[in-house]
């Protein structure tokens, strides 16, 4: 037996990785709970009455016509999340990461401004658009600042394919985080749409394709009353059991104006969604709840996925207002 003592044994080849990995996870921690203390003041410096007025002067110019099409694009976006999970449910996670990744709207004008805040406020994370850019890395900083890596303890915390990932994911979640304000948008322009029809009507019209046909009826109603023959008494109790038609082109007509008044609406509605949902406390929870999937996303612990659900309660209205033309087409 030889005397030669036993060489030491080769450290796992893993163990930098795993250095790496603490240093990161720790990091995250630490900046994620610097995001959470500055969500407060974020939300009250963008969604207060003077905040969103600022904010909506770049609804301006072609926001008008960005948010209608954004309007239309809703029911392809929820298609879009549906199929995701049943994807994602059918193991067929590839595909479903795809769908997930895909922007489905028109980024108004609006939306990058509160994109360009969202990240150079709150996030403090590098951000370009077009020349305006942002190099500013909270948390690189936060990473750095571990005296493990400044004594060399560590590799590099992320590798170039982490980043590029990471990156897709915070795009992916800036645009879910954007898709919040067309469907608080939809919801606008339908409780406008369905106070309307309550009042006016006493009808349910939760969408302007609901609408403008009501308004012809009730245009073209009251004009063959007051020209019955026999008087607009004779002519109440008439029209009453006969209802008068409204012209196709009548009604045609009024609800691509109707539409027209819609986009207007939707395009500015935040100047009055944003501070009720401020007092409610929705703004808050909605950016406390992606900081958290954020730090899933760092950690690699639990689902990172960042979901609303915002967009599915004006799709029961579409569904209502739907059912109600088809009822109507058939009588």
């Amino acid at each position: 037996m030889s005397g030669t003592p036993a060489a030491p044994a080769a450290a796992p080849a893993d163990d930098g990785d795993t250095h790496a990995r603490l240093i990161v996870e720790e990091a995250a921690a630490g900046y994620c709970a610097a995001r959470r203390a500055k969500i407060d003041d974020f939300v009250d410096r963008t969604f207060s009455l003077s905040g969103t007025l600022r904010l909506h002067r770049r609804a301006l110019g072609w926001d008008l016509v960005r948010s209608p099409a954004n309007l239309a694009l809703s029911a392809p976006h929820l298609a879009a999340r549906v199929s995701a999970g049943l994807a994602r449910h059918a193991g067929l996670t590839p595909a479903a990461d795809w769908l997930d990744s895909r922007r489905y709207f028109l980024q108004t004008d609006v939306a990058r401004e509160l994109e360009w805040r969202l990240f150079t406020e709150l996030l403090e994370l590098p951000i370009q658009q077009g020349e305006r850019v942002s190099d500013r890395d909270a948390l690189a900083e936060e990473i750095l600042r571990d005296p493990r890596i400044e004594a060399g303890g560590a590799g590099t915390p992320q590798s170039p394919a982490e980043q590029e990932a990471f990156r897709a994911w915070l795009a992916g979640a800036a645009s879910t985080y954007e898709g919040t304000r067309v469907a608080a948008a939809d919801l606008t322009t339908a409780a406008v749409s369905a106070s309307v029809g309550a009042l006016a009507f006493k009808k349910l019209t939760p969408g302007m394709l609901s609408l403008g046909p009501a308004t012809a009826q009730m245009l073209v109603q009251h004009a063959a009353i007051a020209g019955f023959p026999l008087g607009s008494g004779a002519g109440a109790l008439w029209y009453g059991v006969f209802p008068a038609a409204a012209p196709a082109a009548l009604s045609i007509g009024l609800t691509g104006g109707l539409l027209a008044a819609g986009a207007v609406i939707g395009a500015f509605s935040g100047v009055v969604t944003d501070p009720i949902q401020r007092k409610l406390g929705l703004h808050q929870r909605r950016l406390r709840r992606l900081i958290d999937c954020l730090e899933r996303e760092l950690t690699g612990q639990g689902d990172s996925r960042f979901t609303v659900r915002d967009h599915y309660v004006a799709r029961t209205l579409d569904v209502i207002e739907a059912l109600g033309l088809v009822w109507r087409a058939a009588r």
